[in-house]
């Protein structure tokens, strides 16, 4: 399969949903939508589950269905793999490519006990990890200065940020708002956006901030066109494209070449409150 990058109309992203069955195809300029077939041992297969690239290969990690499952999309069908996580991550958790792709880094989840923890997939083991020092549940995770961080938490509520490195984990300066359930993306000059979420500062209000966290400093570069949390975003060409869960709104953020933010549009809407569908860069014809 070639990975094709460039203009919008280029761009075609694969959705899926906690129902296996409402998956879809979405053009990145708006321009179709396309229900698409997956097969998975369950309709509820990604109903919660994280998610990352690995070897080119998208994988699923926890979830309600089965808190320790791994699987592989292959073609058109989500195959569990035969190696397990090493901790429960039902709900809350995160994943993120690392290692340029040739690892998965899944951290967190729902209980007290896991909220902290980390291990690493490299697509036939798992091993864990440093622990975050502090609770990252809902917390997500994204590349800042090309390591691994998370922000916030739902539970404890705070604002701490911090960054993995080959030693452990190091703390950032906090984020301003008491924020979770946000979307994290790392960009090519190596700082980091933060996406919508909800503010636990003003009562768990949604949020519509694109926050930035660049040169060790938090600074809001723009605003969603609908606040929103829950989402999940892809990072593809000079777009970002952010799925919502209560607006229901997909939403384009266009950069520059300097990945200064130029532009945030609405492409469409996701065709019903998907929160946390998993996302998968693909071509026009995938599984439809």
């Amino acid at each position: 399969m070639t990975e094709i990058e460039g203009l919008p109309s280029d761009v075609f992203i694969l959705v899926i949903p906690f129902y296996v069955d409402k998956s879809y195809l979405q053009s990145g300029d708006g321009s179709s939508q396309i229900s698409a077939t997956i097969n998975a041992p369950e309709n509820n297969y990604a109903d919660y589950a994280a998610y990352a690239l690995v070897n080119g290969k998208l994988h699923i990690f926890g979830g309600d269905s089965d808190s320790k499952k791994i699987a592989r999309l292959d073609d058109c069908t989500l195959n569990e793999l035969t190696v397990r996580l090493n901790e429960e991550r039902e709900i809350g958790h995160a994943a993120l490519s690392i290692e340029n792709g040739t690892k998965a880094l899944i951290c967190f989840g729902w209980s007290r006990e896991y909220h902290r923890t980390c291990e690493v997939f490299d697509g036939s083991t798992t091993v864990s990890t440093f622990s975050a020092d502090s609770t990252h549940y809902y917390g997500g995770l994204g590349l800042y200065k090309n390591q691994p961080t998370s922000v916030g938490c739902w539970s404890e509520r705070h604002q701490k940020a911090e960054t993995l490195s080959a030693t452990g984990w190091t703390a950032l300066p906090d984020h301003p708002k008491r924020i979770s359930v946000h979307s994290l993306v790392g960009l090519e000059n190596q700082s980091l956006l933060l996406i919508g979420g909800r503010d636990w500062g003003n009562d768990g209000g949604f949020q519509s901030g694109i926050w930035q966290l660049k040169d060790e400093n938090w600074n809001q570069i723009g605003e969603l066109l609908q606040a929103d949390y829950y989402g999940s975003a892809i990072y593809i060409g000079r777009s970002i494209y952010y799925f919502g869960y209560t607006s229901k709104a997909i939403q384009r953020l266009d950069f520059n070449e300097t990945e200064d933010l130029q532009n945030v549009a609405q492409i469409g809407n996701q065709p019903g409150n998907y929160y946390l569908p998993v996302l998968f860069q693909t071509v026009s014809d995938y599984c439809i």
